[in-house]
């Protein structure tokens, strides 16, 4: 089941997985409440160069292909000392910024990012086997020591005519491994482009995390997996919440396509080998207007 899901969709929801409906809940809930607060009290942890990258930015700083997403966002990355990766991860060292208010919200999201980084490695043994490879695969150099990367994103409704665009945040595929998505349950916002090309809802389903796959297991799997491209129309009334968890290789992982892949896809690589880290740091650094 998971194989077909990755190789027909590259999404799926995630059900029975350990981690309780009312933790997922206040997630979102903590993260509307922050989203609630004074422009002024938000910008206490502003994402700037200095700080890594890390933090609040404003609706419209976060840029798809060159267009400003409407939504607001904290972004928290694996902390990364000085020094750690040379000069791979010089413009992403740093350790991220939590607010003071709410005030258990660093307590609840750093237990919930270790609850996700659990539940992805799971799933990505379950994708290794699915593969036909090794239970451990993706453990070692490759992802034994996994960055990760946690968003919690407000689609705010009430944007000035001025600065609107129609998109929540544009179409895109992700950077990593996997990617867990926790969103509010009654609104539809989030679309999959199905392999007709069509855009389709990946509609709430209480409980459940919303699956899809990344840039770097399309390489690794020499495109037996290939990551769907998605997007984010708001067309609630209402205020939506969304908190997306991205489980990645090791930062400083060179992912090229596996042996037992290629074998299964005419012998030849099909694509040429990524330093991951390299990745996003070039994605991070054209991604945000400042």
């Amino acid at each position: 089941m998971l194989d077909d899901a990755c190789k027909e969709a590259g999404f799926f929801y995630v059900k029975g997985h350990g981690i309780t409906e009312s933790l997922m809940k206040e997630v979102r809930d903590v993260t509307r409440k922050f989203f609630q607060l004074p422009y002024e009290e938000k910008l206490k942890i502003k994402m700037t160069p200095r700080s890594g990258y890390r933090g609040y930015q404003r609706i419209g700083e976060n840029v798809t292909k060159g267009k400003p997403d409407m939504h607001e966002a904290i972004d928290c990355y694996t902390p990364i000392r000085p020094g750690k990766y040379g000069d791979l991860a010089k413009p992403m060292e740093g350790s991220n910024l939590w607010p003071e208010n709410p005030s258990n919200f660093e307590t609840l999201l750093e237990n919930y990012i270790n609850l996700c980084r659990d539940l992805s490695r799971k799933i990505m043994r379950g994708i290794a086997l699915a593969l036909g490879g090794a239970i451990d695969a993706f453990e070692g150099e490759t992802a034994g020591d996994p960055f990760w990367v946690l968003r919690l994103i407000g689609y705010p409704v009430d944007i000035p005519e001025e600065q609107r665009t129609d998109t929540g945040c544009g179409a895109h595929t992700d950077y990593g491994l996997l990617t867990l998505v926790n969103q509010d349950d009654d609104i539809c916002a989030l679309e999959v482009q199905n392999r007709s090309g069509e855009w389709i809802y990946a509609t709430p389903i209480p409980g459940t995390f919303v699956c899809n796959i990344g840039d770097m297991l399309k390489v690794w799997s020499n495109g037996i997996y290939q990551s769907t491209l998605h997007r984010v129309v708001n067309n609630s009334p209402r205020y939506r919440v969304s908190v997306a968890f991205f489980y990645e290789s090791n930062f400083d992982a060179a992912i090229e396509p596996v042996q037992f892949c290629r074998e299964k896809t005419g012998g030849a690589a099909k694509y040429d080998k990524v330093v991951y880290g390299e990745h996003l740091v070039k994605k991070v650094l054209t991604n945000f207007v400042m």
